[in-house]
């Protein structure tokens, strides 16, 4: 705790410099899990707040730094026979992040999103004052900075709940012969006791899977443990669909709790195609094997940052009431064509959040979540028009975006989403004003990045067929990243 509070105290003092100055800034983590351009000028670096500070097996908690990741969290706490309740699917996305940011995954019909998960938050507040935050202390600022992408201030400490850990995950796929019968079934699959997870994936509008998981310590005896963290084993969702694609009847596996939990990582959902279809370059079994070191998470976002392609590439997900996810996706087959999609059922944070909610007469306690992940026009101009009928059309169905991703909103209607005043009462109170708003930390500048782009020759030059390519892996390359998923411990060696 005192390398934490020398840290903090550090972070503290560069902060109230700017508050003093009158000067806004952003936060550098050291890494990110956002496509969202990084145009970054003054800095706050937090990136040394990385460690578990302290698993608690008395009151099922753990201590953490923002900056921890998914998989360091899990293999601090699965030795004590505990996991947090919501593990994003991306070994990389970090503690912070998730609070921060809105962050859910196949628990989350049961638990909300990540934050919903936290019992309490240090924050250092935009005059570099040092404060907890937590529904006894300061709640407002507490429930109000999350999901405000660090608007509110800079999160540098984080008390999360645990709960009993099992051996494995028993994977029921149940096969989906349509768009509709998808839908249905993962709302009914939401109402049963027994599922700790629930998920889905539609391979096109006459194929899908809906994923339900039961934790459990018991395996079948004419049942091997199926893995998905070496270089050798299927990708995720390729396997789903071979599982899947001429059954008739529910196809049940055993995967290890942490393989599970980080099934998407390889591949990145599918993310990780694109780049062969990128590179024109051969997609099948051995290449996969090949090629494994740049083709999990943390490598292809460094890629996708580093070539420039992320400014033309679709990832974004979208929460919408139930009764408009099929109309939804119709909509985004017509004007996309990107298959596959993922469906993520999610418990619905209290009103007023910076979360995807629904209103009105759609208003239910549960939302479905689309994630539209794939290559749009190439055209500039074609690229913004898309995105901007998805967010319009979204909105017309009363769903949201999360804002981890690129946003077009024009300010007005970025705010007819979230109640302005209620966010703008809070950052005057916590003195944040100085630190930039949610719509300004959110919104692509279209002009601002082509006129960058014009002038910065290595921009120009990575828009150049396959030589942004090839100065993605090369960053990717220079990070280290690769390493990382060859020495975790998470993965299942028995």
């Amino acid at each position: 705790m005192q390398r934490h509070q020398r840290v903090v105290a550090q972070v503290a003092t560069k902060v109230k410099e700017y508050f003093t100055l009158q000067q806004s800034f952003r936060i550098q983590h050291g890494s990110t899990n956002s496509t969202r351009p990084s145009l970054k000028k003054r800095v706050v670096d937090i990136s040394e707040l990385k460690n578990v500070l302290k698993v608690d097996t008395a009151t099922c908690t753990a201590l953490v730094e923002p900056n921890v990741p998914m998989d360091r969290l899990v293999e601090a706490t699965l030795p004590y026979g505990l996991v947090p309740p919501v593990v994003m699917e991306f070994p990389g996305i970090t503690a912070g992040g998730g609070y921060a940011g809105t962050a859910g995954e196949s628990s989350s019909f049961r638990y909300g999103f990540f934050d919903r998960t936290i019992n309490e938050v240090e924050m250092v507040l935009a005059d570099g004052q040092v404060v907890k935050a937590s529904e006894k202390e300061n709640e407002d600022l507490f429930r109000g900075a999350a999901g405000a992408v660090g608007t509110l201030g800079i999160a540098t400490l984080i008390e999360l709940q645990l709960i009993q850990a099992k051996k494995f995950v028993k994977t029921t796929y149940h096969p989906t012969r349509s768009v509709s019968q998808a839908v249905q079934e993962v709302r009914e699959q939401t109402e049963k006791s027994t599922n700790h997870y629930v998920d889905g994936i539609l391979f096109s509008k006459d194929h899908g899977a809906i994923i339900t998981g039961e934790m459990t310590d018991d395996i079948p005896v004419d049942h091997k443990p199926q893995t998905f963290s070496s270089p050798w084993d299927p990708w995720f969702y390729l396997h789903v669909e071979s599982r899947t694609k001429s059954a008739s009847e529910p196809v049940i596996e055993y995967i290890p709790l942490a393989e599970y939990m980080f099934r998407y990582d390889r591949g990145g959902f599918w993310v990780g195609r694109s780049a062969f279809k990128y590179m024109h370059f051969p997609f099948n079994k051995f290449t996969r094997w090949f090629l494994d070191d740049f083709l999990h998470t943390r490598m292809l976002y460094r890629s996708l940052h580093a070539s420039g392609e992320s400014q033309r590439y679709v990832v974004q997900d979208m929460a919408l009431p139930y009764p408009n996810a099929e109309k939804f996706i119709d909509y985004t087959d017509d004007s996309f064509g990107i298959w596959p999609l993922w469906l993520c059922p999610l418990k619905q944070s209290p009103q007023p959040t910076m979360h995807p909610h629904t209103k009105g007469a759609l208003k239910d306690s549960q939302m479905l979540n689309v994630g539209l992940w794939g290559f749009g026009p190439k055209d500039p101009k074609q690229f913004l028009k898309k995105n901007r009928d998805l967010e319009n059309t979204l909105g017309e169905l009363g769903g949201m975006k999360w804002l981890y991703a690129h946003t077009y909103y024009s300010e007005g209607d970025f705010w007819k989403q979230f109640d302005r005043n209620w966010h703008e009462e809070l950052r005057k109170k916590y003195g944040a004003t100085t630190l930039p708003g949610v719509h300004e930390k959110v919104h692509v500048d279209v002009e601002k990045l082509e006129s960058m782009a014009k002038e910065d020759w290595g921009l120009r030059l990575r828009s150049i067929w396959p030589l942004g390519g090839f100065w993605g892996i090369y960053k990717a390359i220079r990070s280290g990243d690769w390493r990382i998923p060859k020495n975790s411990t998470w993965r299942w060696n028995q």
